[in-house]
């Protein structure tokens, strides 16, 4: 049917004036040919026995990661896995991760997870798992390799920038279970809001902590730590920076279809009465975090601290496909009040604190960031 097709459009072309989208669907079909071509080739002269499924999987997952590192397959097997909650059988690390030129990267590790413990960093190129090379494997199959039952361990080699040599961590995996909310009063009055992820439960519990602060009636001001989010649902991050402002935009989003473009205001009440606000950021702080940040910082509602956030300005729908597997596909962009775009640029501090020591560990005796928050809230 294909075929015939095809020789219908090179008909209609001799008879008729040039149709750009024709010629465009020609190229396509040429495109697929090729493709079977060498896929028969490889079946028949590559030096060892492939398998054709894996093959046609690896190249799904290579055109969706060509779009952005942010578009991904899923098979039938990892779909069904992220669809699941966690049995207790199996752990894990506790970062957040993509692919990037064929190397995982590391986009946050999580508080309170052994890879946190352990030593790893944003930004992080994980380029081993155990002895096994990263380079070639596909995001779905490092993560992979990097799952296992609770309590086995695992060895990362990482490279990381500013080091000259590959830096090594044995973790061993745990259940993660993610509290997304911390609070504590540090002195001379300040109320410490650590925010970890963008979950269903986040809005509610940062309401919370500021309602018990204000009750008690003595938090001069506030800092909202929002280093290594990693990010999460858009309705958390709309919400959280709505506590903070009386009114004006917080995000827009574009999509291919214009009728698909959105924009969300602020409804009036800062829950903490126009007090100081700090906000830390660094390169951990992706997509619901710079939301966040971008949107205080545009209305002049915060004071941004710390280092430039990664820059993850999009939003990434999960699309079910016929095989009961699902490809992961941005459709949209993020964009600030501004009308700046976060994606690939993030967030820039107001006041640039980069991490002292690779010793640097959030709310620690290490940590110069909040450190430097405190010096500048107390005057």
């Amino acid at each position: 049917m294909r075929k015939i097709f095809f020789i219908i459009s090179i008909f209609f072309l001799k008879f008729s004036t040039f149709n750009p989208v024709v010629a465009a669907e020609n190229d396509v079909y040429k495109k697929i040919d090729l493709f079977g071509e060498v896929l028969e080739k490889i079946n028949k002269e590559y030096v060892d026995e492939i398998n054709q499924s894996e093959s046609m999987d690896a190249a799904i997952d290579g055109l969706l990661q060509s779009l952005d590192p942010y578009s991904a397959y899923m098979s039938p097997e990892i779909f069904n896995e992220m669809q699941t909650e966690t049995s207790g059988e199996f752990g894990g690390l506790g970062i957040e991760v993509n692919m990037e030129s064929g190397v995982v990267k590391v986009i946050s590790p999580i508080d309170d997870t052994p890879a946190s413990r352990a030593g790893i960093k944003a930004g992080d190129y994980i380029i081993k798992i155990d002895d096994i090379q990263v380079q070639g494997k596909s995001l779905s199959e490092a993560v992979d390799l990097m799952r296992g039952p609770v309590g086995s361990s695992i060895i990362l080699t990482v490279r990381r920038i500013g080091q000259k040599k590959a830096l090594t961590f044995e973790i061993v995996r745990e259940i993660i279970q993610i509290k997304s909310v911390k609070a504590d009063l540090l002195k001379n009055n300040v109320g410490y809001l650590r925010l970890t992820s963008f979950n269903e439960n986040s809005g509610d519990q940062i309401r919370e902590q500021i309602r018990e602060f204000e009750k008690n009636g003595n938090v001069n001001s506030y800092i909202l730590d929002l280093r290594n989010n990693p990010g999460g649902l858009l309705s958390q991050a709309i919400r959280i920076s709505d506590f903070f402002l009386d009114n004006g935009e917080i995000v827009s989003t574009k999509s291919r279809k214009a009728s698909e473009n959105r924009k969300w205001f602020a409804k009036k009440g800062d829950l903490i009465g126009g007090k100081t606000l700090v906000v830390l950021i660094n390169y951990g702080s992706a997509s619901a975090s710079e939301i966040v940040a971008g949107a205080l910082q545009d209305h002049k509602r915060a004071i941004i601290l710390g280092e430039n956030s990664y820059g993850k300005g999009s939003v990434q729908s999960i699309i079910p496909l016929k095989n009961k597997g699902a490809i992961r596909l941005t459709v949209a962009k993020y964009y600030l009040p501004s009308g700046k775009s976060i994606s690939e640029v993030g967030v820039s501090p107001d006041i640039e604190i980069d991490e002292d020591t690779d010793e640097f560990r959030i709310k620690t005796d290490t940590d110069n960031q909040l450190s430097y928050a405190l010096k500048l809230l107390n005057g």
